[in-house]
């Protein structure tokens, strides 16, 4: 997610899908997808390929990962979620077929890592703010 930060101001949204792991009561995100050369993507604006994207949780379900939620990034040092990113990660939650208690979406702004990341945990009805920190293996 980080290489596609949108750090010039001609640099267009990216975005794309999780995917994890469970294993009892632990929850690992294992993939970050995206972005696709069938999406749209524009400075302030981005327009996911829902085909593709079903294509590819069928792929990654025969790999024994499970959709989990999206991500996408923003032109801001710390992003914020607009309207349109709530109602959409609603509708998708919704819509979906699972057996989860939320999908995550991650917002990528342009500041560094950890700060640059909005996590949150979305179901039909409710929003729980995340806050991400450093990890100790990766450096981010």
């Amino acid at each position: 997610m980080s290489k596609h930060q949108q750090r010039d101001r001609h640099s267009p949204e990216a975005g794309g899908q999780l995917f994890a792991s469970f294993n009892d009561q632990v929850v690992v995100v294992e993939e970050a997808t995206g972005p696709r050369s069938s999406d749209r993507r524009f400075r302030d604006l981005f327009i996911p390929n829902r085909r593709d994207e079903q294509n590819e949780i069928y792929e990654m379900h025969r790999k024994g990962l499970h959709f989990v939620g999206d991500w996408h990034t923003h032109p801001e040092p710390i992003p914020s979620a607009s309207r349109s990113d709530l109602d959409s990660i609603k509708e998708i939650f919704i819509k979906s077929k699972h057996y989860l208690n939320g999908f995550l979406m991650i917002i990528v702004g342009t500041d560094d890592f950890p700060s640059a990341l909005r996590v949150s945990l979305h179901g039909a009805t409710a929003e729980l703010k995340l806050v991400p920190t450093a990890s100790k293996h990766s450096g981010h």
